[in-house]
């Protein structure tokens, strides 16, 4: 038991110490994609497809209805066989509708592959700005604070936000300085874009 309880302490200390020993930083992902005109143009195409491809799934569904009560009210009317015949064209319209919505909204649909075409292709250039950025100030991590990745409390001074945004050519408006407080240590100011490395004022860690 005691070798147990020193095996955890030992490897305890020793994620501890690895971590410590990493420079890690953190940027605001959504915030910067809404300062990308690019991006922005990018979200209300595909929104405009995820609108239409909804709206001709919404009517599917909505001819399926008026075939339903429509069979509903004639129903005493019919012969067995017309029941039959009307019950298979409904089936056959829901699943139809079923593998339409797979197919836009699915796993990897149409909307994904939209997604992918108009998206990503400038959420590459964060991304491609941001390993710049960890080479430039030596960043062994950067987290993304607007991911699902919980961030309980970050200091501001870790924040690269900023720096990630002058790679992508982007105008910066004092971001830390609004969502900070006072008495809350904010990142120094950032350098001209003609100072050398070695002046710039690097975020403490």
């Amino acid at each position: 038991m005691k070798t147990r309880r020193l095996l955890l302490l030992l490897q305890f200390v020793l994620v501890t110490y690895s971590l410590s020993a990493q420079k890690l930083g953190y940027i605001d992902m959504e915030y910067v994609t809404t300062k990308m005109p690019d991006y922005q143009k990018a979200q209300a195409e595909l929104d405009k497809f995820s609108d239409r491809w909804a709206k001709e799934i919404q009517d599917k569904y909505s001819e399926i209805d008026k075939l339903q009560r429509l069979y509903q009210a004639e129903e005493v009317l019919l012969t067995d066989e017309m029941k039959r015949k009307r019950q298979q064209e409904i089936n056959d319209k829901e699943r139809e509708a079923r593998e339409y919505n797979n197919k836009i909204f699915g796993f990897e649909g149409l909307l994904f592959q939209k997604k992918k075409e108009l998206i990503k292709p400038i959420t590459d250039q964060v991304y491609k700005a941001s390993e710049r950025v960890c080479r430039q100030r030596r960043l062994d991590m950067l987290l993304d604070k607007s991911s699902d990745f919980v961030i309980i409390y970050s200091n501001p001074v870790h924040d690269y936000t900023d720096y990630v945004m002058e790679e992508l050519g982007l105008v910066t408006d004092t971001k830390n300085n609004k969502t900070s407080t006072p008495g809350v240590n904010t990142p120094a100011a950032k350098p001209n874009a003609t100072d050398t490395p070695n002046k710039t004022t690097k975020p403490k860690q």
